[in-house]
């Protein structure tokens, strides 16, 4: 009996594995298409697409395509812009977004779930329907920068970076983990005489790596995306994001060698951001929190 037991628990975890396997390969595939598309011609990749050539380096392999998309954008600007933005935003907003979780979960004060209700009800509204309204207040915002106090935020870091800080979801993933935390350490911490800013930084949020990573690519993979708000806000060409560049991929001379070979470069960011904190994001999905 026990050997039957253990020759089905064997096949049901190989049974997992496969579909695990399969599920990952469906997943990569696009990418793969992508590298390769942007190794290949387009007639030569054009071809391929009806084939499994397509996820293969056949044919005239070269770099040219590469070559070509530095040369029709800057590439490496949009790059650094975009990742500047998102990087500035997301550490900004797991630090701000945490300390109001942090207000409303262990502090007691008078409207906090009204307060904390009214936040949570911002997740039902779209972006589109506040563009506009944002948009008329970014322009006349005063900035005081290395050129002096200025009026209006367009063509800037700022006014990418600034409406995004905090936001509804990412307070309610703090909020949903820190009640998770067991009460005790936090009522023994304030016993010893530490303050709500020490209780913050020393006791809540060293326990706080799953959520963090969590919120952490979520926001990254909103903020990375971003295309509808840097194309209102940002006409320069030295502060435009990568999805805004795309666009010169598509005006005159459309060769979709150059378009697999510049989306290949943007995707590196993302690839580079998740393999940093894989290990943290597993742990966010396996972990249920900390119990008392």
């Amino acid at each position: 009996m026990a050997t039957i037991a253990s020759d089905n628990r064997g096949l049901r975890l190989a049974v997992r594995y496969a579909v695990l396997i399969l599920i990952a390969v469906i997943f990569i595939f696009p990418l793969i298409f992508m590298v390769m598309s942007s190794f290949k011609p387009d007639q030569q990749l054009l071809n391929d697409t009806g084939s499994f050539a397509a996820f293969l380096p056949v044919g005239d392999i070269s770099l040219d395509n590469y070559a070509d998309a530095f040369k029709r954008a800057p590439v490496g600007l949009f790059i650094f812009n975009s990742v500047l933005v998102t990087g500035v935003t997301v550490i900004l907003s797991l630090l701000i977004c945490s300390a109001a979780a942090f207000a409303f979960v262990f502090v007691d004060w008078r409207g906090r779930e009204l307060v904390l209700t009214a936040i949570l009800a911002t997740l039902i509204v779209p972006f589109e329907t506040i563009a506009i309204p944002l948009l008329l207040i970014a322009s006349k915002l005063p900035w005081l920068g290395f050129d002096g106090l200025t009026f209006g935020w367009l063509n800037s870091y700022q006014v990418q970076i600034v409406p995004f800080i905090a936001d509804g979801l990412t307070i309610f993933l703090f909020v949903q983990y820190f009640k998770d935390l067991p009460g005790e350490l936090i009522e023994a911490a304030r016993v010893e005489g530490a303050s709500w800013g020490q209780v913050y930084r020393k006791v809540v949020m060293p326990l706080a790596g799953p959520v963090l990573a969590t919120a952490a690519i979520l926001k990254f993979l909103v903020m990375y995306n971003q295309y509808l708000w840097p194309l209102m806000v940002v006409q320069q060409e030295g502060y435009r994001p990568v999805m805004v560049g795309l666009q010169y991929f598509f005006q005159l001379n459309r060769a979709w060698g150059e378009i697999m070979a510049y989306l290949s470069l943007i995707t590196v960011p993302v690839l580079a951001f998740y393999l940093f904190l894989q290990r943290a994001f597993i742990a966010s999905i396996a972990s249920t929190g900390v119990k008392g």
